[in-house]
């Protein structure tokens, strides 16, 4: 068996953990009797930060959103003539290519091709 040092100078010393601010001066208060003496010595005190505690950022009424900005405009798209549609289609299919192929010739969706 290889023999193994072990490192000397280990701190073996108790550790508290998690309890340290217990009975110091300058602990926080945790129950509401001892908030309460606290507020009435002075030496608590809270601030209202702007926002805090509100999720109204998020879900404003003021702000509106993309998807919303587009249906409240009644803008209809204008469609082309039929004839015009068909002598496009004859002319893709005349070369041999598919929607999805023209829509990436002319650096378009294939869904406004197939439209």
């Amino acid at each position: 068996m290889p023999n193994v040092s072990m490192p000397s100078g280990q701190d073996w010393d108790a550790v508290n953990v998690g309890r340290g601010t217990v009975g110091r001066p300058g602990a926080k208060p945790k129950t509401a009797s001892q908030i309460a003496a606290a507020r009435a010595a002075g030496t608590l005190t809270t601030e209202r930060k702007f926002g805090a505690g509100t999720n109204s950022s998020a879900h404003s009424a003021t702000i509106m959103s993309a998807r919303k900005l587009e249906e409240s405009d009644d803008l209809k798209i204008a469609k082309v003539d039929k004839s015009l549609s068909k002598a496009i289609m004859q002319a893709r299919t005349a070369k041999k290519m598919t929607q999805k192929e023209l829509a990436t010739a002319i650096n378009e969706k294939p869904q406004v091709v197939a439209e």
